[in-house]
């Protein structure tokens, strides 16, 4: 009677075991993992980095918000929102941006330097003037992710900072901007520019994307954050609808030259 009841503990605790390593592979293994591809609205964002880098390889500003959208629309909804695309960065528009800054003129759509993410530089950017100069301005750069969605959007992931001055960098000593620590602001200032003219279909958030709350930029400059990443998509087709509607606008009278 005993070797019979012996044999059943041992079965039963063999299978006890058994349950307990299924239940540790599904609660701590499988099920995370589909949770965070089920939470993802863009298959891009899954395992998605969190910072760019100079080029000098030197860690650059942090990602702080991502698009989901066509690029026309991307470009049609910043512009609508009163952001400018830069200049290239040439001596002649670097003279400009040099004089501007000096002589405290206007310069709406100056350079943007460059940083590097995917092992490429920028593929669009865009600025708001806030000052008399292109000392301080609002700006952000965005790279297309190499992943699509199952609609074929593509996913931009952009890092939008403050340049508060310009001055030498802490870490080469090259002539730089300076940016302002709070990059939240200025994440949470370009969502609401997309909602108030009304390109946003929907606004999520990915909490915990980056690892640190705080950090320092390639030019030494200290930035602060809530560690998490603002996920906008974008209403389609509006850039299209948007230049139809400039086709249809009346163009000015021609007037007869005065003498």
């Amino acid at each position: 009677m005993a070797r019979p009841l012996t044999r059943f503990i041992e079965r039963f605790g063999d299978w006890l075991i058994g349950l307990l390593a299924v239940w540790v592979v599904i609660a701590y293994l499988a099920l995370p993992v589909w949770w965070k591809r089920h939470e993802a609205k863009h298959p891009a964002l899954i395992d998605a980095p969190y910072i760019t880098e100079t080029g000098a390889h030197i860690p650059g500003d942090p990602l702080n918000l991502s698009v989901i959208g066509a690029e026309d629309d991307l470009r049609s909804a910043l512009g609508a929102a009163g952001w400018y695309a830069p200049d290239s960065i040439t001596i002649r528009s670097s003279l400009h941006i040099a004089a501007s800054t000096i002589f405290h003129r206007p310069y709406l759509d100056a350079p943007v330097s460059n940083l590097f993410l995917f092992g490429r530089k920028e593929d669009l950017a865009f600025e708001k003037p806030a000052g008399r100069d292109p000392r301080e301005r609002h700006h952000v750069r965005f790279w297309k992710a190499p992943q699509l969605d199952e609609q074929g959007r593509p996913c931009w992931f952009g890092a939008a900072t403050f340049d508060r001055s310009v001055g030498l960098s802490h870490t080469t000593g090259q002539i730089t901007h300076h940016i302002a620590a709070d990059i939240d602001m200025e994440r949470d200032g370009l969502v609401v520019d997309l909602q108030r003219v009304n390109r946003v279909q929907s606004l999520d958030w990915k909490n915990d994307f980056q690892p640190q709350p705080d950090g320092r930029n390639g030019g030494g400059d200290p930035w602060h954050t809530d560690q998490r990443m603002a996920v906008v998509t974008l209403k389609a087709g509006l850039a299209t609808v948007a230049g139809q509607m400039e086709g249809l606008a009346p163009s000015a009278p021609h007037l007869p030259a005065s003498h």
